[in-house]
């Protein structure tokens, strides 16, 4: 995973994410950007697949954008505001699609943080919390922000989480007695995030193949 300060619409990846709304109009924001760079044909593609419900994704075409394929995360209703499980669910739906798609590189936007008035750290915690829960065949998560406040919130808390990994590992490799040392943990009954996300949970689901993943 890495942060780039760029333009979502420039990056050239598998799939850029749209944070939507349930009914798949693009207006400003991120939306307006992808469909601005993309052309109007996305708008009409996501539009004829919805609405949906808050917390799913569709997939089209990515238009003129270098991205082959845009991810419409619903983050909001029509009342255009978010909350913590919306964007832990959109998070959660985005990547599955990528995964459908067989994409490689996806680029997503902090959700709900624009019009959505959601918390930057907040939303960066969640977002980092569930794409290192994420298992699958992705080899590049790139969080794709615009401003200071945001690099800052999503490189704080990418650092602070491989910082928690990496003492777990300690930890859990200490020597139990004598004679034997507690095996790391690393079969696939023990979910990465009950352990490296402290109070988040509740939002991620993964394996520990996860873990073997570097930031």
């Amino acid at each position: 995973m890495r942060v780039a300060e760029q333009d979502i619409a420039s990056l050239d990846v598998d799939a850029v994410v749209n944070a939507a709304n349930d009914h798949l109009w693009m207006g400003a924001g991120v939306a307006g950007a992808l469909k601005r760079a993309g052309g109007d044909e996305i708008e009409r593609e996501a539009m004829a697949k919805g609405p949906i419900k808050v917390g799913e994704a569709v997939v089209t075409s990515g238009g003129r954008l270098r991205a082959r394929h845009v991810i419409h995360a619903a983050v909001m209703g029509q009342l255009l505001r978010t909350s913590a499980p919306a964007i832990a669910s959109a998070t959660r739906s985005a990547l599955a699609r990528a995964e459908e798609i067989r994409a490689h590189t996806i680029a997503l936007p902090a959700f709900g943080t624009g019009v959505g008035g959601f918390s930057l750290e907040e939303c960066a915690r969640i977002m980092v919390a569930v794409a290192r829960g994420h298992d699958g065949a992705l080899e590049e998560i790139v969080f794709a922000l615009r401003g200071a406040d945001a690099v800052r919130a999503f490189e704080h808390e990418l650092a602070r989480t491989r910082e928690t990994t990496y003492a777990s590992l300690f930890r859990s490799s200490r020597p139990t007695s004598s004679n034997a040392r507690a095996p790391v943990a690393t079969t696939d009954d023990q979910p990465m995030n009950a352990w490296t996300m402290p109070g988040y949970s509740r939002y991620v689901t993964g394996t520990p193949a996860a873990r073997r993943r570097s930031a």
